[in-house]
């Protein structure tokens, strides 16, 4: 064999072409973060943001990006990068980049068209838009391809990772982990007066400020709780969450015959957005290791759904179908948006979920309907807190 027909036999494939959509959030940054560590591997050819322009130009012109979405704003860019604009410019991404595996960060059920675009294309979906399966879950599943879908969510990894080696036939059930929040331990009176400083004290993890105050109403675990029904096709029975505050342990499955299988791992993003870019290989550790010849101590307790309602509600709203989903997380996001704003009470956030879920009459969730479900549900969420204030 020649020295060429030598070197091209050793020599490293070709990196994995990525695209980012949310790339000026907690996790774009994160994903960015990934492929700095491993230029060999991943080569970023497409971002996509909202209205944080700043730092988006700051994003193309370090990874020189042919193709770039904004949604609204002017950027301050060097070179040749071709920008898509509008509420549609990640789909519109999506659609014209080279990309091979797209990253979905967009926060909210905003990042669905995305998806269904990422699942058209043909192109693997990393996904960290939880929302995306919370409002489409049947639509999604029932257009991606197996293998196309890769979680990205911390627990979600983890369940994808253990569920790997056990038969479905033999998994009894599931045990979604969650910290607590801040206010772990707190009484509904005492709720009463929790500020937005107050809830974005998050103990374990740095995140941007709705999944932030989403895990102080535990509205993230139940996001993550119909999420995980999609993505593993288990019943609402299946499925438990727990709360655990060190934030070690991200997922638990219990075989048939009572053996209990975890997935422990610092808390850090870093790691599952890795693993779903690298797939199946695995890399470095991002975020160190846990070392176990130190004493740590973990504890479990049940989640407390009478005070935190929005867990309750998601797990009300999974079991009737429907576009019950859809609502729930429209409804959630205009609430949320509402106490950032100081326009509603911490109490409240659930309040206005439970009060437009009450009123919703579900239809087939087809991706029209869906969205104008969300749109309804939003409106009458906004209709509501008015009423409230």
């Amino acid at each position: 064999m020649s020295h060429d027909g030598l070197m091209d036999l050793f020599s490293s494939p070709e990196p994995l072409r990525i695209a980012v959509l949310g790339s000026t959030g907690s996790i774009g940054r994160q994903t960015l973060d990934v492929a700095r560590a491993y230029p060999e591997r991943f080569e970023v050819v497409a971002l996509a943001a909202g209205r944080d322009t700043g730092s988006l130009s700051d994003q193309i012109n370090e990874f020189k990006v042919p193709l770039a979405g904004v949604v609204a704003g002017d950027l301050n860019i060097d070179g040749v990068t071709k920008v898509l604009s509008g509420e549609d410019s990640a789909e519109r991404v999506v659609q014209e980049s080279n990309a091979q595996l797209v990253l979905n960060a967009v926060v909210g059920a905003a990042g669905l068209k995305a998806t269904m675009a990422t699942i058209a294309a043909g192109k693997t979906l990393a996904l960290a838009n939880k929302e995306s399966l919370v409002a489409g879950g049947e639509l999604v599943m029932s257009k991606v391809t197996e293998g196309q879908l890769r979680p990205v969510d911390s627990e979600h990894s983890a369940l994808w990772q253990l569920l790997e080696g056990l038969p479905p036939d033999q998994v009894r059930r599931v045990v979604l982990t969650g910290s607590g929040g801040p206010f772990r331990g707190r009484t509904k009176e005492e709720l009463r007066s929790a500020t937005l400083d107050q809830a974005l004290n998050h103990p374990v993890w740095q995140m941007g400020k709705k999944i932030t105050v989403d895990s102080s109403t535990l509205m993230n675990k139940g996001l993550e709780v119909i999420e995980a029904h999609y993505l593993f096709g288990l019943t609402y029975d299946e499925i438990q969450v727990t709360i655990h505050p060190q934030g070690m342990i991200h997922g638990m499955v219990e075989a048939d015959d009572g053996c209990l299988f975890a997935h422990a791992a610092p808390p850090d993003m870093r790691m599952p957005i890795q693993l779903a870019m690298s797939w199946p290989d695995r890399l470095g550790a991002p975020a160190g290791r846990i070392d176990w010849s130190e004493c740590h101590t973990m504890t479990f307790e049940p989640a407390d759904t009478e005070v935190f309602r929005c867990l309750a509600l998601a797990f009300e709203a999974g079991r009737q179908g429907g576009t019950y989903p859809a609502v729930l997380n429209a409804a959630n996001e205009a609430a949320v948006e509402a106490f950032i704003d100081g326009r509603v009470d911490f109490l409240g956030i659930a309040a206005t979920v439970e009060a437009v879920l009450d009123v919703h009459d579900s239809t087939e969730p087809n991706l029209e309907a869906i969205i104008e479900q969300d749109t309804w549900a939003r409106a009458k969420a906004r209709e509501l807190v008015e009423q409230r204030s």
